[in-house]
C-alpha cells in the first residue's frame, strides 16, 4: 500500500466523526428526535405505498370474481340466444315459433284448446269413504312430519 493512504479504508467518510461545527444541530436530544421523526415520515409513506393497497387488491379480486360470475352467465345466455336464432333460421323453426307465437296452422289441421283441471272439490260429505279422503288431503296439504328427536 501507498504510504499516503494508509491507515485510511473505504468506509472512512461514513465512520469518521462529523466535526461539531459542521453538524445540522449541536445538541444530541434534538438529532434524535428528528431522526425518530424523519423514520416516522418514511414508515408512514412505505406503510401508504406498500401496506394500505393490499385491501384495495383484495377488494379488487372479490369483485374479479363476482365479475367473471356474471361473464360467464351472460356467456351462457348468449350461446342460448345464438341456438335459437339457428333454430329460427331453419323451416321448422319458423313454423313452430308462428304456431307458439301466432297460432299458426297448416291446411287440414284442426285446433283444440285444452283447459287446465278445474280444483277439486275439498268440502266432502261426512262419512265413509268421504272422511278418509279428507285426511288424505289435509295429511298432503300439511307437508311432511316433523322428524322424531330421541
Amino acid at each position: 500500500m501507498p504510504s499516503s493512504k494508509e491507515g485510511s479504508s473505504r468506509l472512512g467518510d461514513i465512520t469518521r466523526s462529523i466535526p461539531i461545527d459542521k453538524r445540522l444541530t449541536r445538541r444530541p436530544k434534538v438529532a434524535l428526535f428528528a431522526g425518530i421523526a424523519a423514520l416516522a415520515v418514511i414508515g408512514t409513506m412505505a406503510a401508504a405505498v406498500f401496506v394500505l393497497p393490499i385491501n384495495t387488491w383484495r377488494e379488487q379480486n372479490n369483485d374479479l370474481e363476482q365479475r367473471q360470475t356474471q361473464l360467464d352467465a351472460l356467456v351462457s345466455v348468449n350461446g342460448q340466444l345464438a341456438a335459437e336464432v339457428d333454430r329460427l333460421q331453419t323451416d321448422d323453426g319458423v313454423r313452430e315459433a308462428a304456431r307458439e307465437e301466432i297460432g299458426y296452422m297448416q291446411t287440414g289441421e284442426q285446433r283444440r284448446s285444452v283447459l287446465p283441471r278445474p280444483p277439486l272439490p275439498a268440502d266432502l260429505p261426512d262419512g265413509w269413504p268421504y272422511n278418509v279422503v279428507t285426511e288424505i288431503f289435509a295429511a298432503r296439504t300439511a307437508g311432511p312430519a316433523p322428524a322424531l328427536t330421541d
